[in-house]
């Protein structure tokens, strides 16, 4: 029986796959950040000579990927880029996802954006029927943490500070747990809406339009209904 480690691999390898139709000399990848992702990007780097170069939505990325002669770009360079490949906490049927346990979330959002397909690549224990087993990451301004607790709360969830632990953008997470979503979408939006939060991790609004599921039968694809 294959481990997570394992399945990991085997689905970083079937995303670079997946992605070597659409590499040429001007194409710029967009990455994302994750333990599924390092491995993607270690696959990625045998085939560098094949595409430009990447933006990435973290510094650990980032760092990865040029210390294996990849070439990172800011994305205010980029106009836009035909794919992001990143991973997820939890991914539904219909491609909603939680993400933003590397604490990224802000900058996958804003990656993705420019990208004109998310590829989200997971195993098999990411997919779920409902979202909302795993916290939900929610990027927020310090002076707005207290705040932003009791509109969390009010929905239910228990808000809990990322101890010691700062963005890339300078922020703070909270980690909110014991949420039920039965509507992504909605709850994205009502998420975001609070003054005070930057980004919240679900990622259903725009979520992902394809994803490689890996499991111990190999990786499946999913497609966005």
């Amino acid at each position: 029986m294959l481990n997570q480690t394992e399945l990991k691999r085997n689905v970083a390898d079937a995303a670079v796959q997946y992605i070597l139709p659409l590499l040429g000399p001007v194409v710029i990848l967009g990455v994302g950040t994750g333990s599924t992702v390092d491995l993607f990007i270690d696959a990625l780097a045998a085939h560098k000579g094949s595409f430009r170069g990447a933006a990435s939505s973290s510094e650990r990325s980032s760092a990865r990927m040029r210390d294996l002669g990849i070439e990172v770009f800011d994305l205010n360079e980029v106009a836009g880029m035909p794919v992001y490949v990143d991973g997820a906490d939890e991914i539904d049927r219909g491609l909603c996802m939680i993400k933003g346990g590397g604490g990224a979330l802000t900058r996958e959002k804003i990656v993705s954006s420019v990208a004109e397909r998310f590829v989200c690549i997971v195993d098999e224990s990411k997919l779920v029927d409902r979202l909302g087993r795993f916290p939900l990451p929610v990027e927020i301004i310090p002076m707005a943490r207290e705040a932003v607790t009791r509109r969390l709360t009010s929905l239910g969830g228990q808000p809990v500070l990322r101890a010691g632990y700062v963005t890339d953008n300078g922020c703070e997470i909270l980690d909110v747990a014991g949420l039920d979503i039965p509507d992504p979408k909605a709850m994205e939006a009502w998420i975001n809406n609070i003054p005070g939060v930057v980004c919240c991790g679900l990622f259903a609004l725009s979520g992902a339009d394809v994803a490689l599921v890996s499991g111990q039968d190999g990786v499946r694809q999913l497609a966005a209904s």
